[in-house]
């Protein structure tokens, strides 16, 4: 979960990087006029494919997270299993301990 926030938050650096270069562009753009439109153009692509790959990154994640939860769901479904069956085993050997007890007393009363 670090590794994809940390992910995420370089992502939203790149995205926070580019959108700077795109002003500071855009003010050379208005000193300069023609020459930095190719940049800008270059700019505008990259943007869009960084913003993409920021979007798959947060579905991936999400899809992650749920992952997560489902499998945190049936870990706990299977321990609370396991505890009512070792409960139930814990009664069953209480109860065979019991019945052992009346049946050597039972012998004992038992003429030889």
């Amino acid at each position: 979960e670090l590794w994809i926030s940390l992910e995420e938050h370089q992502d939203a650096l790149e995205l926070i990087m580019s959108k700077y270069r795109k002003q500071m562009l855009q003010l050379l753009q208005g000193r300069k006029g023609e020459d930095a439109e190719p940049v800008l153009k270059v700019h505008r692509a990259n943007s869009l494919e960084i913003e993409s790959q920021i979007d798959r990154i947060c579905e991936m994640g999400e899809v992650m997270r749920k992952a997560i939860q489902v499998d945190d769901d049936q870990f706990f479904k299977v321990q609370e299993k396991l505890a009512q069956l070792e409960l139930e085993n814990k009664e069953l050997r209480e109860l065979l301990s019991i019945s052992k007890e009346s049946l050597e007393v039972g012998r004992e009363d038992l003429p030889d």
